[in-house]
């Protein structure tokens, strides 16, 4: 189990500074399935389902984790797929905030 899963977010109003391009490569691993930008500033992951009540139930579940940890996603969302990007607007770069809630809504897609 990846150790993101037992961490919690972090507020972040700015002051945090993004993480390197190396700090990326290291968490990259922990969170498969999920494409980091060229310019290292977001992370995404497509999830793919059987129909709309699956793909709306996995939003539901997205909306509830980014909730309980206070960093919310951009979320795309169509018939069958969902399309779920983390960037930490604040900064405008990844933080571990987005790695953490990418490793949880990798869980909820098991």
């Amino acid at each position: 189990m990846s150790e993101l899963l037992e961490k919690k977010c972090k507020p972040c109003e700015g002051t945090v500074p993004a993480l390197t391009k190396q700090q990326i490569d290291d968490l990259s691993p922990h969170i498969p399935g999920w494409s980091v930008d060229a310019n290292g500033v977001e992370i995404s992951r497509r999830f793919e389902f059987n129909n709309f009540y699956r793909t709306m139930a996995f939003v539901n579940a997205v909306a509830w984790v980014a909730n309980q940890e206070g960093h919310h996603p951009d979320l795309e969302v169509h018939y069958a797929e969902c399309l779920v990007r983390y960037t930490t607007h604040a900064i405008n770069g990844l933080t571990e905030n987005d790695f953490i809630c990418a490793a949880k809504i990798n869980e909820l897609a098991k």
